[in-house]
């Protein structure tokens, strides 16, 4: 995860001296003897940050600046030399350099100038991010992973359509992503996104949340009120943990669902409504509707396509490109980082857990790393020291079973398998309280017994 940094000067002693700081930071260096050379490379390696003399044989440096430029206009260059004047760094600041050195380097002075230069350029990053510009949008899921390329791929798919959306997933693991990404896949784009957290809002103001009221229609209603539906009008009105929703307020969603219109609380005029519905939860609403605490019908209303989102343990692969993307992020909103970096024992340290929180664990992980670690880099120590361990050591699967195991995948398969067995055992085979034990929803619990395939006599 070290950053990328370009050294272009003719003279050897300079090139060789500056990798030799830069590479004790832990940054990977690319010299270039000459100005061609350096304008070749850059393109291939997309550095964060370039080092440029100014006075070279054959193409000189503010040429070669300019020419930078031209490939890309955001390129952070600063420029170094030994002739160095007031008018000739002004000149190289007008022409879009970031900073000015002065030969001999300063150590510190460089090592401040490049610390300035790697938080612009991941301020940038985010920036471009936060704007849309980066693939995927505004709202791009982080990752590679098979697990999350199959949501993706469901996402590219469905998000042009007004299909409904039904994402189920732990908490934490990113369904308010999955139904913006979504929302930015479609046509309804420029259109509002509301959200409305059903968990959060007590069942007996639901139906005004939603739906809106008349003033006068109950006590506190001072004014007219109209409802997310109404707001979302046009665009994508997002349902977030939606098996918290009263009875009641469902019968009113599915009518709006299947006609168009709402009412307002203690209105008589139907106001039509053109909505996309997207809905989350991490609750098994097979249960909730066995247990008549969710309406079927509504449940084939929503559930036109559904989403799992994967928690974050079975995307472990993705952990090194996330903590990247939030010790970014953090840098930008608050600066928080201290010029800090992540050193690879950390990241597979942080691919050890098992991340009960999923994502917004993760984050807030990486946010305490960041402030709290003991040096310029975060190290496995630093892991373990600030992390208490969040999950209880599980089984270990026998040596044998490991070299039997054809795949990695399989043997973690195999290893899942047998801790579940042993905390269902341990707990009498009491699911509930075993999911309370594991900070997992009983939902997902019921799908690992389903998926291993695990009875009192395994």
């Amino acid at each position: 995860m070290s950053h990328r940094v370009l050294i272009i000067d003719d003279e050897p002693g300079v090139r060789e001296a500056l990798r030799q700081v830069l590479e004790y930071e832990e940054l990977k260096v690319t010299l270039a003897a000459s100005g061609g050379e350096g304008l070749t490379l850059y393109p291939k390696l997309a550095p964060h940050v370039v080092f440029l003399d100014v006075k070279m044989a054959g193409l000189d440096g503010l040429e070669t600046l300019q020419r930078l430029q031209d490939l890309d206009p955001d390129a952070l260059v600063v420029m170094i030399s030994g002739h160095g004047t007031i008018a000739t760094a002004v000149e190289a600041t007008r022409r879009g350099a970031f900073d000015f050195l002065e030969k001999p380097l300063d150590t510190d002075r460089l090592l401040v100038t490049l610390r300035n230069a790697l938080a612009q350029a991941e301020l940038r990053g985010e920036n471009e991010r936060l704007r849309g510009g980066g693939p995927g949008g505004r709202h791009t899921m982080v990752g590679t992973s098979p697990a999350l390329a199959a949501v993706q791929d469901v996402i590219g798919k469905v998000g042009p359509s007004n299909a409904r959306v039904l994402i189920t997933g732990e908490n934490g693991s990113g369904k308010e992503l999955v139904a913006r990404a979504l929302h930015d896949g479609s046509p309804r784009r420029d259109g509002p996104f509301v959200e409305v957290n059903c968990a959060a809002i007590p069942s007996e103001l639901i139906e005004s949340e939603l739906f809106g009221h008349m003033k006068g229609s109950f006590t506190g209603a001072f004014a007219d009120r109209a409802g997310k539906f109404e707001l979302a009008s046009g665009g994508t009105l997002f349902l977030d943990e939606v098996g918290d929703m009263s009875l009641a307020a469902q019968a009113k969603v599915l009518r709006a669902l299947q006609e168009g219109i709402v009412t307002r609380i203690g209105g008589a005029r139907p106001v039509e409504v053109d909505v996309r519905v997207l809905a989350a939860t991490n609750k098994d609403l097979a249960e909730e509707i066995a247990a008549g605490r969710f309406r079927e019908d509504l449940f084939y209303r929503l559930n036109v396509v559904p989403i799992d989102v994967p928690p974050l343990r079975e995307r472990l692969d993705d952990i090194p490109a996330l903590v990247e993307h939030f010790a970014a992020q953090l840098a930008a909103q608050g600066g928080v980082t201290g010029g800090r970096s992540f050193a690879e024992d950390a990241v597979r340290a942080l691919q050890r857990r098992s991340w009960p929180g999923n994502i917004r664990e993760l984050r807030n992980a990486v946010e305490r790393l960041l402030i709290l670690g003991a040096g310029r880099r975060i190290t496995a120590a630093d892991v373990e020291r600030l992390l208490p361990r969040s999950d209880a050591p599980g089984p270990v699967v026998p040596l044998e079973d490991a070299a039997s195991a054809t795949t990695f995948d399989s043997f973690r398969q195999d290893a899942e398998r047998a801790f579940i067995l042993a905390k269902l055992r341990e707990h009498d085979w009491n699911v509930a309280e075993t999911a309370r034990v594991l900070s997992m929803p009983r939902s997902n619990l019921y799908k690992k017994i389903e998926k291993y395939q695990l009875t009192r006599e395994s």
